[in-house]
């Protein structure tokens, strides 16, 4: 696959590392377009890729044109990319909220697919939903499903709107776990552990938890009644959850950063 990445940041160069990984691109087929010049030595140093500051230079003929720069920045990128695009050429966009429309108007071009992966893709892990406008032909969405496949789970949908959703659960959700992860390692240094042993034991901790679920293919309530006996440890520290809204607070952060994305994208 001829690659192009507009945007060599944590997630650009998460799907670079991957799909070279994969076998599905050479580093010679991949380019990427990034301002900062250290960065731009780092990508073609680590990976042995090409790479440009100027956006006009992706207009080589690439299968796939990923656009990996923040929702803000697209209306220059747009302007310069504009009359530099193949016919046809597929467009994958990863930028929060843009709606796939306003991308293939602003590009003059409408085989776009918008994608919400997340930063898990750095450890091929990540939840990838997407969907593609009427123009993306059956050969383009396989394309598609073999570059997201390289770094995670994908999913398919017929409704944009889901991907709104997703910004605010998969995309933004690994926020929401380091900031638990915080958390529950700095408890267990107030009580005792030092940290390196509070870290490993947290992590190894919620890693079994999120296995055990998938595994068992049970409801998180139904293992979490399990592990809290009557009277025990577990019903005490739940209980001291509920009382300072942790619950309530984690549902409001999924609204807001649906909200959010909504907004993003006009």
């Amino acid at each position: 696959m001829r690659l192009s990445v507009l945007g060599g940041g944590f997630m650009g160069e998460a799907i670079i590392d991957k799909v070279i990984a994969a076998g599905i691109s050479q580093p010679e087929d991949v380019r990427v377009c990034e301002q900062h010049a250290n960065r731009r030595d780092y990508l073609e140093s680590r990976y042995k890729i090409g790479t440009d500051s100027e956006p006009r230079a992706l207009s080589e003929p690439a299968d796939v044109l990923v656009l990996a720069v923040k929702p803000q920045d697209f209306g220059g990128v747009a302007e310069a990319l504009r009359h530099h695009l193949d016919a046809g050429q597929l467009i994958v966009s990863i930028m929060a909220g843009v709606r796939m429309q306003h991308i293939g108007d602003a590009l003059s071009r409408h085989h776009v697919v918008r994608v919400m992966p997340n930063m898990a893709a750095t450890v091929g892990e990540s939840f990838s939903i997407w969907t593609a406008m009427e123009e993306v032909n059956d050969e383009q969405r396989g394309q598609v499903r073999t570059l997201l496949g390289s770094f995670g789970k994908e999913l398919f949908s017929t409704e944009e709107k889901l991907l709104d959703i997703a910004t605010a659960v998969s995309g933004s959700g690994p926020g929401y776990v380091m900031l638990l992860l915080e958390a529950l390692i700095d408890g267990a240094v107030h009580v005792g552990l030092r940290r390196d042993v509070a870290t490993d034991m947290v992590l190894q901790t919620v890693l079994g938890a999120t296995r055990w679920v998938q595994e068992s293919g049970r409801h998180p309530a139904e293992l979490r009644a399990q592990v809290a006996s009557a009277g025990g440890t577990t019903v005490e520290g739940l209980l001291a959850l509920e009382r300072r809204g942790v619950r309530a607070a984690l549902v409001e952060a999924v609204i807001a950063g649906f909200e959010k994305s909504r907004a993003l994208g006009g």
